[in-house]
């Protein structure tokens, strides 16, 4: 005798497949995009890695070349940094079923006079509102810099970056979580500001551990 039909998990089991398929689409065209490929020193390669069930983003800046040649987010210093600040593994930060992660700039976006230029602004703009609009189970969203909280908390970011940050629980209730870089760059700033390591990358943790045994439920 067969298992009794249950019209509820079909049809949940149905939207799940379209947002799926749907997302699978619009995943294709961001990385068939060439919107600003005459502003770069590259081949386009836009970099992004998700999955429609995840619950917590993470946003940077844009891919260095290290990143670009191998088309994994955060596979760098940077990224051996930031998941030592959530407490991840490397398989655990690339399960897609947990973790979204898009950058501002999909691209690298070429050497300045210091540094990596700033990401492309083409980017944001164009696909970010649509990409979450796939992703509905998104709780947290993590700002990793300067771009990234300018775009999503506009004219709610204090004076600097440090004040930003520093104010992070004025933005956990509305879904995001104002980060510093995790460059090695920033390690100077790291040492000036103790409390980041006291208080942010705990209450950090503590978030990432609610979402992964969330899921496991």
């Amino acid at each position: 005798m067969g298992m009794p039909w249950n019209p509820e998990k079909m049809n949940k089991s149905t939207a799940k497949n379209r947002t799926t398929t749907e997302l699978d689409r619009l995943l294709k065209q961001v990385r068939n995009c060439v919107q600003c490929a005459s502003h770069l020193p590259f081949e386009p390669n836009p970099v992004v890695h998700l999955g429609p069930q995840a619950r917590l983003m993470i946003i940077g800046q844009a891919p260095g070349t290290r990143v670009h040649n191998t088309g994994i987010p955060w596979n760098d210093p940077s990224g051996d940094n930031l998941r030592a600040w959530l407490g991840l593994t490397r398989e655990a930060f690339y399960a897609t079923d947990h973790i979204a992660i898009m950058p501002m700039g999909f691209c690298y976006p070429g050497k300045g006079k210091s540094g990596d230029l700033p990401p492309r602004l083409e980017c944001a703009p164009l696909w970010h509102d649509k990409i979450r609009a796939h992703l509905p189970n998104l709780q947290l969203t993590l700002l990793i810099g300067q771009y990234a909280q300018a775009h999503y908390l506009k004219d709610m970011r204090k004076a600097t970056l440090t004040k930003t940050v520093r104010a992070w629980r004025e933005y956990l209730p509305l879904g995001f979580l104002p980060l510093v870089h995790p460059s090695p760059r920033n390690r100077l700033w790291q040492r000036r500001n103790p409390w980041f390591e006291k208080e942010v990358v705990p209450a950090l943790q503590r978030e990432i551990h609610r979402f992964m045994h969330a899921r496991k439920k």
